[in-house]
C-alpha cells in the first residue's frame, strides 16, 4: 500500500467530490435500509389483519389497507430515491477517478518528455505504453470501485448489522456466517481470475507483437517465402492464447455459482432459523422478510471485499510500476530561463564522450571551432562519432569531458529550451508523424503558410513528388512515414529544418537515401539557406560536404585531418581516398 500513497495528493485535490460521494453513498443506503423496516411493519399489519379476521369476520378493514398502500409507496419511493442516489454515488466517486487517471496520464507523460535519450534506449517502448496504459486502468479501478465498494461495504456494515442484532442476536450469527466464506472465496477466485488474466494478457501482447513485426517486415517475409512459416509460428501463439483463454474460463466458472450458492445458504439460514425463532416467539414474521432483504443488501458489499482486495493488490503492483519511472530523475535538465541571444558560435574544448549503457566511446578530446555564419562539416566511417557531436550540440547528451561551449558560454548553463529552438536538426533516420505531409513540414513551425510550406519543400526538392500524389500535401503518410520512401522521407525532414530558419543547421547525414543528382540540386538549393545560417554538416559523401568552409576527418573519435576539401585532397590521406573510391563508384554507376 506506500506504493499508492503517491496517489494521496490526487485524493486530496479532488476531497469535496470524493466526500459529497461518501454522503451520497450513505443516503443510498439509509434508503435501501427503509424499505426492509416497512416490509416488516406490512407483515405485521397482515398479521393484525387476520388476527382480526378470526375475531370478527366483519371488522373494517380500511384503515389497515390505506396503511399497507402508504407503505408501498414509501417502499417503491425509498428504492427510487436510493437509485437516483446510487447515480449520484458513482456520478462523484467514478468521475473522480476519470478525473485523477487523466492527470496521472498527463504526469507520467510529461515525465516522459522531461526523461533524456538515455532512458528511452534503455527501456522498450511497449514496456512505456503499458505503464501509461494498463498500469494506469488498474490504479483507476482502485481510485473508483475499490473506494466505492470499501464505503459502501463499511456504511452498510456500520448501519445494518447493529439493526439486525437489535432484532435477533442468534438469528444474526447463522445469517451473516456464510458471508466471510463468501469474500475469502471471493477473494480466492478473484486473485486466480488475475493472474490468468494477466497470462492472457501477455500472451495477447506476445501475438500482437509478433504480427506487429510479420506485417512490417512483410516484404522480407514474402521475399523469402516465408508465409507458411510464419503463419505454423502465428498458429502456435494462437494455440497458447486459447489454451490461457480456457484455464481462465474454467475459473470464471466458478465465480458466480459459488456467489450464488453462498448466497443462497445465507437466505436459508435466514429462512430456517428466523422459522426455529419464530415458533419460539422471539421474533416475528416480518424479521424473516426484514433479514432476507438485509443479507441481499450484505451479500454484494460483503462479497465486494475479496474483489476490492484483489483490486487493490493489482493497483499497488502497477502503482510501484509507474513510481519507478516517475523517480527517475533527468539528467539534461534547464539550467536557465534566461533569454538566449543566439549567434551561432561553437566551440569543443577537448570533448570525450561514452555512451552510458554501451560502454563505447564515442568521442576522444575533439576540439573544433564553428563561427557564426560559417559551415562545418565532419566526415568518417561509421561509428566515428558523427552523430555524437551533433546530440553533444543539441545537448541530447552532455559530455563526460572537455567542454561544448555556444557562444563562448558552457552549454550546460544556457536556456536549455531556447538553445533547441534555434537549431533545425535533420537526423539520418527521418522519423515522419502520422498526419499529413504538409503538417510534417510545418512541425516546427506554429501557423506556417501553405506558400511558406511548399516553398520549403521545393529547397528540399520534393514538392514535384508532393505534387504527384492524389491530394498532394493533404496525403497522410502513415505510420513513421510507411507510405513514403526513404529519400522522400528524409527529403521532407529538410524541408522541416529548411521552413523553421534556424540561426543553426544541422544535417546529419540526411542525404544517404537520395540520389546523386537529386542530393546535387538539394545542395544547389541549400547553399543559399547554409550562407545565411551556422551549418553542420555531417555525411559519408565527399559530394555532401566538399563546399563546406571547414572539414573534419573522424577515426574512432578522434580528429585525424582537418581543413577544407582543397587542402584535404593536398595532404593526401583518408579524406582524398575516400573521395577518390566515390568518385570511382559514382562513374560505374553511370557507365
Amino acid at each position: 500500500m506506500k506504493s499508492l500513497g503517491a496517489l494521496n495528493k490526487y485524493l486530496f485535490k479532488y476531497r469535496w467530490k470524493l466526500l459529497a460521494g461518501v454522503l451520497f453513498v450513505a443516503i443510498s443506503v439509509i434508503f435501501g435500509i427503509l424499505p426492509a423496516e416497512f416490509v416488516r411493519e406490512s407483515f405485521e399489519i397482515v398479521e393484525k389483519a387476520i388476527d382480526a379476521y378470526q375475531n370478527d369476520p366483519n371488522f373494517d378493514y380500511s384503515d389497515l389497507r390505506n396503511q399497507l398502500i402508504l407503505y408501498g409507496f414509501i417502499i417503491i419511493g425509498s428504492s427510487l430515491l436510493k437509485g437516483v442516489f446510487m447515480f449520484f454515488m458513482r456520478q462523484t466517486i467514478i468521475v473522480v477517478s476519470r478525473h485523477i487517471e487523466y492527470d496521472l496520464k498527463n504526469e507520467i507523460f510529461e515525465q516522459y518528455q522531461a526523461l533524456n535519450l538515455a532512458f528511452y534506449k534503455r527501456n522498450k517502448t511497449g514496456d512505456l505504453m503499458n505503464r501509461i496504459s494498463e498500469d494506469v486502468s488498474r490504479v483507476r479501478m482502485y481510485l473508483g470501485p475499490a473506494i466505492m465498494y470499501t464505503i459502501n461495504v463499511s456504511i452498510n456494515l456500520i448501519l445494518i448489522i447493529p439493526i439486525m442484532f437489535y432484532f435477533s442476536p442468534r438469528l444474526s450469527i447463522y445469517v451473516l456466517a456464510p458471508l466471510p466464506i463468501l469474500a475469502f472465496s471471493i477473494y480466492y477466485v478473484s486473485r486466480k481470475i488475475n493472474q490468468r488474466s494477466e497470462q492472457v494478457q501477455r500472451q495477447l501482447s506476445s501475438i500482437s507483437s509478433y504480427v506487429q513485426e510479420a506485417f512490417s517486415g512483410i516484404r522480407v517475409l514474402k521475399a523469402y517465402v516465408r508465409e507458411e512459416r510464419s503463419l505454423q509460428e502465428f498458429n502456435e501463439e494462437a494455440n497458447h492464447y486459447f489454451q490461457r483463454n480456457k484455464e481462465l474460463f474454467q475459473i470464471n466458472a466458478l465465480f458466480f455459482p459459488l456467489m450464488i450458492l453462498l448466497i443462497g445458504l445465507s437466505t436459508i439460514m435466514t429462512i430456517y432459523i428466523g422459522g426455529q425463532e419464530t415458533i419460539a416467539g422471539n421474533i416475528k414474521a416480518g424479521n424473516i422478510a426484514q433479514f432476507i432483504i438485509y443479507v441481499n443488501m450484505l451479500t454484494w458489499p460483503v462479497a465486494s471485499i475479496g474483489w476490492v482486495t484483489s483490486l487493490v493488490q493489482r493497483a499497488a503492483a502497477s502503482q510501484e510500476r509507474i513510481n519507478e519511472f516517475l523517480r527517475v530523475k533527468p539528467e539534461i535538465v534547464n539550467p536557465s530561463e534566461l533569454p538566449l541571444n543566439f549567434k551561432g558560435n561553437i566551440e569543443f574544448d577537448q570533448v570525450s564522450f561514452t555512451y552510458p549503457d554501451t560502454g563505447i566511446k564515442a568521442l576522444d578530446g575533439i576540439s573544433f571551432k564553428l563561427e557564426a555564419g560559417k559551415s562545418l562539416a565532419i566526415v568518417g566511417r561509421t561509428g566515428s562519432g558523427k552523430s555524437t557531436v551533433a546530440n553533444l550540440i543539441g545537448r541530447l547528451y552532455d559530455a563526460d569531458q572537455g567542454a561544448v561551449k555556444i557562444d563562448g558560454q558552457d552549454i550546460k548553463q544556457i536556456n536549455l529550451d531556447e538553445l533547441r529552438q534555434n537549431i533545425g536538426y535533420v537526423p539520418q533516420e527521418a522519423f515522419l508523424f502520422s498526419n499529413t505531409i504538409g503538417e510534417n513540414i510545418a512541425f516546427g513551425v506554429d501557423n506556417a503558410s501553405q506558400q511558406d510550406i511548399e516553398n520549403a519543400a521545393k529547397n528540399a526538392h520534393v514538392h514535384d513528388n508532393i505534387m504527384d500524389f492524389p491530394q498532394a500535401y493533404e496525403t497522410r503518410v502513415g505510420e513513421r512515414g510507411v507510405t513514403l520512401s526513404g529519400g522522400q522521407k528524409q527529403r521532407v525532414s529538410i524541408a522541416r529544418a529548411i521552413l523553421k530558419a534556424p540561426p543553426l543547421l544541422i544535417f546529419d547525414d540526411c542525404l544517404s537515401a537520395v540520389d546523386t543528382e537529386t542530393e546535387e540540386a538539394i545542395l544547389n538549393n541549400l547553399k543559399r539557406l547554409i550562407a545565411q545560417s551556422t551549418s553542420l554538416i555531417i555525411s559519408h559523401r565527399v559530394s555532401s560536404v566538399k563546399n563546406a568552409d571547414h572539414i573534419l576527418v573522424l577515426e574512432n573519435g578522434k580528429v585525424i585531418e582537418s581543413g577544407d576539401h582543397e587542402t584535404l585532397m593536398k595532404l593526401g590521406g583518408y579524406y582524398q581516398d575516400m573521395y577518390e573510391q566515390q568518385l570511382l563508384e559514382d562513374q560505374q554507376k553511370t557507365a
